[in-house]
């Protein structure tokens, strides 16, 4: 049984808005007509040529409804794929402390500093900055459209492969966990779950994809599902 928002405490809370918890929102449709992406197209040096060289297609969600009054802030994050005989995507769990998206599952990322040099370079710094990942086991093979949050961030996504022999050390001061979900699990429709719920009068929408790691259940949701979402629509292109 899924927790009731009220019940919750403040530490496990994935959103800011009093007595809301979008585990607990309703299910309002799932994916599952629509087919998963083929396993070939999930291999690196597919991937690589589906970036080099994207088909015709496009984004399925480019923005959230604001939640801020504040200017666009430029962000990127890392779409980090590590590269076992079952691609994994490497995920992060941030911590509770954090005054934006805490405790959600994210992807590595965060603003733009004056000092990096593109997105590209602030995706790979914020990656070592948080979880410890090394450049060198890094090969970026692209980027999606940019994505704005309710929060004001303009995301860009930077797509890359990593060596399944990286170690990690976390920034506990950012990160609380971090972990894998099988490529082909976030690329399967049947597990995108699509949620809608009227909170003070506005109708808000968007994608979840609940995964059971072991006896953790890792709740995917919000711009890190709609991100996802957006590479299932250009992989499935």
């Amino acid at each position: 049984m899924k927790p009731d928002a009220s019940s919750l405490p403040p530490e496990t809370a994935l959103s800011k808005i009093p007595n809301f918890d979008p585990r607990s929102a309703p299910v309002v449709g799932i994916d599952g007509h629509l087919a998963p992406v083929p396993a070939d197209r999930l291999a690196p040096d597919a991937l690589r040529a589906r970036l080099l060289a994207p088909p015709a297609w496009e984004p399925e969600i480019l923005a959230e409804r604001r939640f801020t009054d504040r200017k666009k802030a430029p962000a990127a994050v890392l779409v980090p794929i590590v590269t076992r005989e079952r691609p994994m995507v490497l995920l992060t769990e941030r911590a509770t402390h954090l005054s934006t998206h805490s405790g959600q599952v994210a992807f590595p990322g965060g603003k733009c500093d004056d000092t990096d040099i593109d997105v590209v370079d602030t995706a790979l710094r914020e990656a070592h900055e948080e979880i410890g990942l090394e450049r060198g086991l890094v090969e970026v093979i692209g980027q999606m459209p940019t994505y704005l949050t309710g929060t004001m961030f303009l995301v860009t996504p930077v797509i890359a492969l990593v060596r399944p022999d990286y170690r990690l050390t976390l920034n506990p001061s950012e990160v609380a966990d971090a972990f894998e979900v099988p490529l082909d699990f976030l690329m399967t429709p049947a597990h995108h779950h699509r949620h809608a719920i009227d909170i003070g009068g506005v109708r808000r929408e968007w994608f979840s994809m609940p995964y059971m790691d072991g006896s953790t259940d890792r709740f995917i949701w919000g711009a890190t599902a709609a991100m996802l979402r957006n590479l299932y629509r250009l992989l499935a292109a």
